[in-house]
């Protein structure tokens, strides 16, 4: 059984919450990981900026995103258009060619393939 692990949380909006999510996204992601099994880490809507984020060094989750980088399955093409992210570094998802967008990661496929979905 494969986990993926969808990150929509928005670091724009400053609040606990948000970083909440995305620290308690990032530690499932560790626990799959540390225990052998199989786990993704996907970016999709306001969630496709946190990985620019992420990347600095004084960010609090930096330690923990760079211990489950190798996990990242990518970011959502039409997200990271419309939100303004620059993911670098990360494959663009477009498995689901919705009308007006480059394309956005297709849940079907995932669930399809037998991934358990869990969304932060």
């Amino acid at each position: 059984m494969k986990t993926t692990i969808a990150i929509f949380s928005d670091p724009k909006s400053g609040s606990e919450e948000s970083l909440g999510r995305l620290l308690n996204a990032l530690a499932a992601a560790y626990d799959f990981k540390n225990a052998g099994e199989e786990v993704s880490i996907l970016f999709q809507g306001a969630g496709t900026r946190w990985p620019e984020v992420l990347e600095k060094d004084d960010h609090p989750a930096h330690g923990l995103f760079n211990a489950v980088k190798d996990k990242i399955l990518g970011v959502s093409s039409g997200c990271a258009e419309l939100f303004g992210a620059k993911p670098t570094g990360l494959d663009l998802i477009k498995t689901n060619l919705v009308p007006g967008t480059s394309g956005l990661p297709s849940f079907l496929n995932l669930q399809k393939q037998g991934d358990h979905v869990l969304v932060f």
